[in-house]
């Protein structure tokens, strides 16, 4: 066997690894980062790294790709932080669809739902890394001390502020087909301004995110209160007349998908609920952040 073959079966073995444990290592920087399209330009990050890696000396690919990825995702998180301060308006999590995959990459469907991602941007990065590593894919402490170069006490210790930030500010969440009904009655209130059924649907302290990134006629700051949000919602009733709503499911929930008369996405909307009705309304309307559903 020549040395070109031998260099491109060492690469198909490569890929094949990698390919392997990818949807993981997706579901690692998606977590970490709230982006999707950040997350990609991760991974692939990672495969380049990869193939110029001495694979030889590599005891156990799949860890070493877990590792890669976290610390890679460490840096990025740290770099976005300081970008997000120039954003124009609320800053959401980007939607990925979860319809083929509702665990995307991981054993569990921890850090996924928008809620607890926006409860984690309050989280320092190595925090972040290591409730995403413990919650969603179950490694154990001593692992996830090998990835952040630290103690398996110190990371429980980690894992345990993020734990307590995550579910502090949590009410417990109604179940896929409730929070599913709820969605449906609140863009069938929300198309017509009615107010009174809108007020009946809210918690009494809901909020209404508005996502655009100083898009025109986008809110640029949080709408707070039952009374205020049905307001708010009865006055952009205009808006409904040219949007056409098909349902998906996003980060582990329903969500309606926005199109305008030509077709293409404008956006996207969902909620979140509680025993005490629905707590959050987010609207995704970046146009940069709506290429999954697009």
């Amino acid at each position: 066997m020549s040395a070109d073959q031998v260099r491109a079966d060492d690469l198909d073995q490569a890929a094949a690894v990698f390919t392997s444990v990818r949807p993981r290592l997706f579901g690692i920087a998606y977590r970490m980062l709230s982006s999707a399209t950040e997350a990609e330009d991760l991974v692939q990050d990672v495969w380049l790294r990869w193939q110029t890696t001495d694979r030889t000396k590599v005891e156990n690919p799949a860890a070493f790709l877990a590792t890669t990825t976290t610390r890679l995702a460490i840096n990025v998180l740290q770099s976005a932080r300081s970008r997000r301060e120039t954003y124009v308006g609320p800053w959401l999590p980007e939607p990925v669809d979860t319809s083929n995959d509702p665990y995307l990459g991981a054993e569990r469907g921890e850090a996924l739902e928008f809620a607890a991602l926006m409860l984690m941007e309050k989280l320092t990065p190595n925090e972040r890394a290591a409730y995403v590593l413990r919650e969603a894919f179950d490694y154990p402490y001593g692992q996830i001390a090998d990835i952040l170069h630290s103690t398996e006490p110190a990371v429980r210790q980690l894992v345990s502020r993020a734990r307590k930030a995550v579910t502090s500010d949590k009410r417990t969440p109604v179940d896929a087909e409730k929070q599913r009904e709820l969605l449906t009655s609140f863009v069938a209130a929300a198309r017509t301004g009615d107010m009174a059924a809108l007020e009946k649907l809210f918690a009494p302290d809901v909020t209404s995110w508005s996502d655009g990134n100083g898009r025109k006629q986008v809110a640029r700051k949080i709408v707070i209160g039952a009374r205020r949000v049905a307001q708010f919602l009865q006055a952009m009733s205009w808006f409904w007349g040219g949007v056409t709503v098909e349902f998906a499911t996003t980060n582990g929930q329903a969500s309606a998908v926005l199109r305008q008369h030509d077709g293409t996405v404008y956006g996207l909307v969902t909620i979140s609920a509680s025993a005490d009705g629905i707590d959050q309304v987010l609207w995704m309307v970046n146009p940069d952040k709506n290429t999954a559903i697009a």
